[in-house]
């Protein structure tokens, strides 16, 4: 029996690459299928899926917060803090929690010598699950101004362990920087999303150079492509990469993506498109999966 329960993430380099077009088309052409937007600064999968039946939840992390009648003024908590989020107040004898700074690994409570420090709930955003479709979909939204996202993130992926049954596309944030670190950490399969540019190539290099360092399989999905050379495709030859699949440079599509339309659904052309790149890619995802469990 095929295991369907595959976690694969799709990267880009930057924006606009064309990540979300292949991650909501290929979870609309997977079946029952999972979709989790990990770009919680800026999501924008649900525009496409437009989901019903939706459950909210609020996510909070925990801030400190000092009891002024009994700190001593001992400043350890504000040696302790690597990220800068607590500074000394001469005037007060006190330390100051900068809020936005802080990472909220409590270590500032555990060292305070007078027990001076306690914690309170911060919210910094809300996940948000639907259902369109065949697809079940989970979102992230990060409060603006906010540092980080990783929180959300972590909420998110912590709910596609229950889904046992299922393929689960993980939609990153553009980039190679922590949220993206943290939304690929126990995924099954790396989709690297490359424009045909030589700005592409090097945006391409940063994921390749990222989902190397983890570890993970991956294979490049090349996307609006002309006829003539493209350097994405010479870049993924001379590192031996594997080339899943190609995405023309089609204005149908780019109407159609444009209008937050979910192509698959619109066109039986791009319906087969994306199947076969769906085939392509879970056959090798099963293949390394597979690999890895004979290790």
């Amino acid at each position: 029996m095929e295991n369907n329960n595959v976690k694969i993430a799709v990267l880009s380099g930057k924006g606009g690459t064309g990540k979300t077009l292949v991650s909501v088309n290929l979870a609309s052409v997977a079946g029952e299928s999972i979709y989790i937007d990990c770009d919680v600064e800026e999501p924008n999968g649900h525009l496409f899926f437009k989901p019903t039946a939706i459950y909210q939840e609020d996510i909070a992390v925990k801030i400190p917060v000092v009891n002024e009648s009994l700190c001593s003024g001992c400043r350890k908590c504000v040696d302790f803090c690597k990220f800068n989020a607590l500074a000394f107040i001469k005037i007060k004898n006190k330390p100051y929690i900068f809020e936005e700074v802080c990472h909220s690994c409590g270590g500032c409570m555990l060292i305070c010598p007078e027990k001076a420090i306690s914690e309170r709930e911060r919210y910094i955003g809300k996940v948000q699950k639907g259902v369109s479709g065949n697809v079940t979909v989970n979102s992230g939204i990060l409060n603006t101004g906010e540092e980080s996202g990783i929180p959300i993130i972590k909420k998110l992926l912590e709910e596609s362990a229950s889904y046992e049954d299922f393929p689960v596309f993980i939609d990153c944030p553009p980039g190679s920087a922590c949220m993206v670190m943290e939304s690929i950490k126990n995924v099954d399969y790396c989709i690297l999303v490359a424009e045909p540019t030589v700005f592409g190539v090097h945006n391409l290099s940063m994921v390749y150079d990222l989902v190397k360092l983890f570890g993970k399989p991956y294979g490049v999905v090349l996307n609006k492509c002309l006829d003539g050379e493209n350097p994405a495709e010479i870049f993924c030859i001379s590192k031996n990469i594997p080339i899943l699949g190609r995405i023309p440079f089609d204005p149908e599509l780019g109407k159609l993506n444009s209008e937050a339309k979910i192509a698959v659904r619109e066109s039986e052309r791009f319906r087969e498109l994306f199947l076969s790149l769906y085939k392509t890619i879970m056959k090798e995802a099963r293949h390394e999966t597979t690999a890895d469990s004979k290790r």
